[in-house]
Parts: structure tokens; C-alpha cells; sequence
């Protein structure tokens, strides 16, 4: 099937796969625990709570997966390659199957997003207060970082 699907370039389906079953397994873990605390879900989302959540998604997403402090997290899985940005890094995915998919994930800061999303739902059911905290702190880093950036392009563009 994998032949078929991608030719002679290298695709890893069943880790995908594998990926795929993980992340139905852990949504479904979340939902048991809300199910199983009998939370009320609300009506529809705040808006306030789709800022934070999505701020904070954004940013933790870029920290584990391309923050140079975060690298030792992600280097039993990954190959160093290059600095790309302020505390930033490129790396690629190494080993076998199950490694190399692992590899894949911690890299890609748009597949971290779904898991981490999930989990920001889930603990904002559960824990309402300490998620609006925890995403309101790392809502803040990602302004602070852009603030950051936008003073660089500024400081550059002047020659200084």
C-alpha cells in the first residue's frame, strides 16, 4: 500500500498510521476523563478562550518543536541540522519506524498543534482556572516574542 501510495519516494504510512491511532487514543482518554467527571460542556467556546488557547498552542507548539533549549527533549528522535532563527533550530527525524515517526511529530509544530489543542480543550473542561492561567502565560510569551522579532526587523531595517 505505502508503493502504491508514494512511489519511490519515501513515505511512512504506517507510522502515520500509528500516529493517527495514538492521537485517537489519547482524545479518547481526554474524553473519558471529562465523561467520567461529569463536566458540563459549555454552549459554545468564549471567544476570550480561543485567543488564549490559540496564542498558547502557537507558541508551545514552536518551543517543543523548534526551540533550541527545547532540543534535548527531541534529540533521542532527531538530527541536527541548522539554526533557523532567534532560539530556534532545523532538525530532521532519525532512526527506525517508531523512532523516526516520533522524530516527524516533535519537529512539525503544525502536528504538535492538534495534541496540543486537545489537550488545552481537555484541560480547560477539567481544570477551567488553571488553563486560563497557564494559556494566559504563554499567551504572553508569544506577544512578548513577536514584540521581540518586530524590535529586530526595526533595529535591522535602521541599520543600527
Amino acid at each position: 500500500m505505502s508503493r502504491a501510495y508514494s512511489g519511490d519516494e519515501e513515505h511512512r504510512l504506517g507510522g502515520h498510521l500509528g500516529a493517527v491511532i495514538a492521537f485517537g487514543a489519547y482524545t479518547a482518554a481526554w474524553g473519558t476523563a471529562v465523561a467520567l467527571r461529569r463536566t458540563k460542556l459549555p454552549e459554545r467556546p468564549e471567544p476570550w478562550d480561543i485567543l488564549l488557547g490559540a496564542a498558547a498552542t502557537f507558541r508551545l507548539s514552536r518551543l517543543l518543536s523548534k526551540g533550541s533549549v527545547t532540543g534535548p527533549l527531541r534529540a533521542p528522535f532527531t538530527s541536527y541540522e541548522s539554526a533557523t532563527g532567534p532560539a530556534e533550530v532545523s532538525e530532521s527525524p532519525r532512526g527506525g519506524r517508531l523512532r523516526s515517526t516520533v522524530g516527524e511529530l516533535v519537529t512539525c509544530p503544525f502536528c504538535l498543534s492538534v495534541w496540543l489543542t486537545t489537550t488545552v480543550t481537555g484541560a480547560r473542561l477539567l481544570w477551567p482556572r488553571a488553563t486560563r492561567t497557564v494559556t494566559g502565560g504563554l499567551s504572553t510569551l508569544a506577544v512578548a516574542d513577536a514584540m521581540q522579532v518586530g524590535y529586530d526587523c526595526l533595529v535591522q531595517k535602521n541599520g543600527e
